[in-house]
């Protein structure tokens, strides 16, 4: 749990989170972008809400060690200021206020917006029976091998094979060229902002992991279970003990775990601006962030920090999001990349298949400035690490038990992937920043996929 620096009582009662407000998508309260010149100065942000809105009661990141916000008990200020980027979060009718005075210079507010809801960004699963007609045709594909010495989906076809799992590679890390890439991430720090980690995972078992919860009530143990997956493939272990396949990225890299989203999957717009200031702060040249929503419109808020975060040598990688399908008729337009991925200074990370095909749920840039997908990674049925199941009492946890892995899909699936390389991408070359972003797209393999689906093209590792 987040302390209070030593000036302050670090026992002091909790309080409740405030009510989450009138519907799914935004909360009640407010986020506030303060000018430049606030970011980093207390007395600034302070000052601002104060004169623009009259705010007493705040809350500031500074006040707490690392700058790791304990948002319960910052939930009974009328405004909770993370200090580093020059945001604030705010109560309903203070931002009432603070939007009449959004735009005068005097105040040093540039914008008042609805503080939304996130989620975590995973697929739906596909039907029992598309599995079942996936792995028929495998076996129909291997056999026809083994009998003709070729592979069957290359007769009368230039199409190259799909790629599959082995048993020693998923198929991700093949299709991103990861396993003959000579960096492993070593020295670099690696945020992921999810639902947390399983802390007991034997495969993060004596990796150095530094973790943060952000959500009222929640530690930063992994109760839902998406976390411990992206950060298996971010960060995973090169040999998973019992014997699977490697399906982690960059095994060298410190992980930093910031718990956003609940146990449920999902969070409030704070609790991610909270866990952003704190990678931000501790120096993470990656944070990966698999979560978004379903709203079109860019956010200031994470416009700003996005490009605050870039101009302090840290890439924030988002997932596009998995809303492109829709039941509504066939003429309406598939789903844009959502927030907080559509803002222009976050890398936007679409998904592919392992036929490196568009995966059917990945979602299409978005039309409004810098809204756009920027580069793509592997995202369906991706095999990594999920929370081990707690042992029944007085039984010895050995190597097999029970299942530790398991194949999800979604962009939540590929922006690890991308994550991830950008470590090795930070590690090969000391790029950090806008630097490491042109280091990743100038990468790219095209794979005939459009540009307003794919970006840049598939994310490769550095050789």
């Amino acid at each position: 749990m987040a302390r209070k620096k030593s000036h302050r009582d670090p026992h002091s009662p909790n309080h409740a989170p405030a009510d989450t407000g009138p519907g799914p998508e935004t909360t009640g309260r407010y986020l506030v972008v303060l000018a430049d010149e606030c970011a980093g100065n207390t007395k600034q942000c302070v000052d601002a809400l104060k004169s623009a809105a009259g705010v007493t009661h705040v809350a500031t990141s500074d006040e707490y060690e690392e700058n790791a916000v304990d948002m319960a008990e910052a939930a009974a200020a009328d405004a909770v200021v993370f200090t580093d980027i020059g945001i604030a979060v705010v109560s309903g009718d203070r931002g009432q206020l603070l939007t009449a005075a959004c735009g005068d210079e005097r105040t040093r507010v540039v914008s008042v917006e609805p503080e939304p809801m996130f989620y975590a960004t995973q697929a739906p699963a596909a039907p029992p029976e598309l599995d079942y007609y996936r792995g028929y045709k495998a076996a129909v594909d291997h056999l026809y091998e083994q009998m003709n010495g070729h592979r069957a989906d290359l007769i009368g076809d230039d199409a190259p094979p799909a790629l599959a799992d082995t048993a020693l590679l998923t198929w991700g890390l093949q299709a991103c060229r990861v396993p003959s890439s000579r960096f492993n991430g070593q020295g670099i720090r690696v945020a992921v902002l999810d639902t947390g980690l399983d802390l007991d995972h034997p495969d993060f078992l004596g990796r150095r992991v530094v973790s943060q919860s952000f959500v009222p009530g929640q530690s930063a143990q992994d109760g839902h279970g998406h976390g411990t997956h992206c950060t298996g493939t971010a960060c995973g272990t090169r040999v998973p003990p019992g014997g699977a396949r490697r399906y982690g990225v960059a095994y060298g890299c410190d992980i930093y775990i910031g718990k956003v989203l609940d146990n449920q999957g999902s969070g409030q717009g704070g609790w991610i601006l909270a866990g952003m200031e704190w990678a931000i702060n501790q120096q993470c040249p990656v944070i990966s962030m698999s979560l978004g929503n379903k709203l079109t419109a860019v956010l200031n808020a994470y416009e700003t920090v996005g490009r605050r975060a870039l101009d302090r040598g840290c890439l924030i990688v988002a997932a596009a999001g998995n809303h492109r399908q829709t039941p509504l008729p066939p003429m309406r337009p598939p789903g844009n990349v959502g927030q907080p991925a559509n803002s222009p200074s976050i890398l936007a990370v679409a998904a592919i298949q392992s036929d490196l095909k568009l995966a059917s749920f990945s979602c299409t840039s978005n039309p409004v400035a810098g809204g756009k997908v920027d580069i793509i990674g592997p995202g369906v049925a991706v095999f990594s690490s999920v929370p081990t199941p707690a042992l029944p009492l007085g039984q010895p946890r050995t190597p097999a038990w029970p299942a530790r892995y398991h194949s999800i899909s979604g962009t939540s699936m590929a922006t690890p992937h991308v994550a991830g390389i950008a470590a090795l991408w930070a590690q090969a070359r000391g790029l950090r920043g806008a630097a490491l972003w042109n280091a990743l797209t100038r990468s790219a393999r095209p794979v005939g996929i459009p540009v307003i689906d794919a970006g840049a093209g598939l994310v490769q590792a550095p050789q």
